[in-house]
């Protein structure tokens, strides 16, 4: 049971490190952005998140939802 968990906390750790090799070896370095709407490709191709989807949808029947309940 131990060397299990010492094995886990090895891999953990060790994966860890090369996740951070950029950030440590770089000057200045930093993870870059993973979020859709920081991506050029998936701004090109007109995908956008889910949140800025909702919002524009909002903002496109609000006018009808708003006459509607008149």
């Amino acid at each position: 049971m131990t060397e299990y968990l010492i094995l886990t906390v090895l891999i953990i750790a060790i994966a860890a490190i090369l996740l951070s090799v950029k950030v440590i070896l770089r000057k200045n370095g930093s993870f870059t952005s993973q979020h859709i709407h920081d991506s050029q490709a998936m701004r090109d191709r007109g995908i956008h998140c889910v949140l800025d989807q909702d919002r524009e949808q909002r903002r496109r029947h609000r006018a009808v939802s708003e006459k509607s309940s008149r």
